[in-house]
């Protein structure tokens, strides 16, 4: 596979992300609210390109990685979501892809990242060979720690990672 496969729910379509979305996605990772839990300082445009082009990659590489999450009802990026290998040299995460999402503000509250996780993981359920998908959490971010639980992840471990307190959540495939 070399290309996200596009899946849709009642609000949202999940697609590859695109040249176009640069913008977007520059404004996303600008946001210190959207990346206080996330690193903690804003992305510069040349991470932000190579991330989009690593998402690419991944998808060629290993047959899966991030969505660009897109409003069905007006078009725009609401985040990313998905799944990703990103060699963080921890061991809880040694050879088990990672799930990750990012939104926007405009988009908090809304369910959006639990909908749109929901859907990546029935397509992971049955196009996937993996038996465990982790994440990894701060424990400030409350947030996201909810909607993991929601999709169904148990906390695994805590760690340090870059100095920080770190949580990792594991999630069993789904039958």
């Amino acid at each position: 596979m070399t290309d996200a496969p596009i899946l849709t729910t009642d609000r949202l379509i999940l697609r590859p992300h695109r040249v176009e979305d640069y913008p977007a996605c520059q404004a996303l990772w600008a946001d210190p609210d959207v990346v206080r839990f996330i690193g903690g300082a804003a992305l510069d445009a040349q991470a932000v390109w190579f991330r989009i082009l690593r998402y690419a990659g991944m998808w060629a590489l290993l047959g899966y990685g991030m969505w660009a999450i897109e409003d069905r009802a007006n078009g725009e990026l609401l985040g990313e979501a998905g799944l990703l290998s990103a060699a963080r040299g921890l061991a809880e995460l040694d050879g088990v892809p990672e799930a990750g999402w990012v939104l926007g503000p405009a988009a908090w509250g809304r369910g959006i990242a639990t909908e749109a996780m929901a859907a990546i993981f029935a397509w992971t359920d049955a196009h996937l060979a993996e038996q465990s998908i982790r994440c990894i959490i701060a424990p400030d971010n409350g947030g996201s720690i909810k909607v993991a639980e929601k999709l169904g992840f148990a906390a695994l471990a805590e760690v340090d990672f870059h100095g920080a307190p770190t949580r990792v959540f594991d999630r069993l495939r789904q039958a």
